[in-house]
């Protein structure tokens, strides 16, 4: 069955925000590279974002990049996440609020439990997902389109749950301090289900006026953090600004493991637009070898088509030499456009 064609220019023209995933070494980085030249070259304002630490972005646009944005071509700016400073970046926020809250002694302890969080497990995660939030929410503001160069299964179901993560890790915190029982009642909003926009639905129960100084801004820190997440929640189920892409080659493994992230994704309503087939034999073999590889990638491709019957496809074919550098992302970037 012929795959229904991907029709990339019209993502790259209505969507807002595009999340580029797979699994490593598919060119999952080098595709949303092409995706971003070929959005600026069609005029809009491009942001593009990696959150792998190995600087893949900086590689394949052969310049160093780094945490900060850096226009890499006319309409086209990159900005590589780097966890290790997003968790110094994260720690030291909650350590500057904390110190107008903690006497001496409190602040101690607390310097030492942040020190100790630095390597904790899942810190560089969620300071990493926090900031991403951040982006989609922030950046969005001063770009026609921004695109993720990331593994959209784990950040974002993470995204999507940080929510209630936040509300139970709330909770917790509060029932350790008995006075935090009035806090902890303005603070009840946290629970899932609650209305998105307006946190505080019952003014007489939840409104902040009657705390005294310090829990209030606990309190609105945690409401703003909160909407936060609510906001980016809300981006990615949107189908009208959000798109999701995975890249794969036509091999078993990417097969399988981009059909359970495209399963995971849609039973949390995520919306897919489709798959990027990358380094696809042409259908002539010149020896032996090439002859085997072609029918193996044949036998694939019949799986593929079952795997993702109904998701718009298209097929990039395998070149002959590695793509670096603006001049070899701008030719990969001319493939999109073509049919399957």
């Amino acid at each position: 069955m012929a795959a229904t064609l991907l029709d990339l220019d019209r993502l790259l023209t209505e969507k807002s925000l595009l999340m580029v995933g797979g699994k490593g070494g598919v060119g999952k980085t080098t595709t949303a590279s092409a995706l971003a030249l070929r959005a600026a070259d069609q005029g809009r304002q491009v942001l593009l974002v990696s959150t792998d630490p190995a600087h893949s972005l900086a590689d394949a646009f052969d310049r160093p990049i780094g945490n900060r944005p850096t226009r890499l071509a006319p309409n086209l700016v990159a900005l590589e996440l780097d966890p290790d400073q997003e968790v110094d970046a994260y720690l030291d926020r909650v350590s500057a609020q904390m110190r107008r809250f903690a006497g001496p002694d409190q602040v101690r302890e607390l310097e030492k439990q942040l020190r100790l969080s630095r390597q904790s497990p899942g810190a560089q995660e969620a300071a990493l997902l926090e900031r991403i939030a951040r982006t989609i929410d922030e950046d969005s503001r001063d770009f026609d389109l921004l695109i993720f160069d990331t593994a959209p299964t784990g950040h974002t179901l993470r995204l999507l749950s940080l929510p209630e993560v936040m509300a139970a890790w709330t909770d917790g915190l509060l029932r350790h301090s008995e006075k935090a029982r009035t806090l902890g009642k303005v603070l009840s909003h946290l629970t899932p289900g609650k209305d998105l926009d307006s946190p505080l639905q019952d003014p007489t129960e939840h409104a902040t006026a009657d705390l005294d100084p310090r829990s209030r801004e606990v309190a609105e820190t945690l409401m703003a953090r909160q909407r936060l997440f609510h906001r980016t929640r809300r981006q990615l189920s949107d189908p009208l600004h959000t798109a999701f892409l995975f890249v794969l080659t036509p091999e078993r493994l990417p097969i399988l493991e981009t059909a359970r992230a495209v399963a995971t994704l849609s039973d949390s309503h995520i919306p897919v637009a489709g798959a990027i087939v990358n380094r696809v034999l042409a259908d002539a073999a010149d020896s032996a070898f090439f002859a085997a590889r072609l029918a193996r990638q044949q036998r694939h491709m019949i799986q593929l088509d079952e795997a993702f019957k109904g998701l718009p496809r298209i097929h990039l074919p395998l070149l002959e030499d590695d793509i670096q550098g603006l001049d070899a992302l701008q030719n990969f970037a001319a493939l999109l456009g073509a049919t399957v």
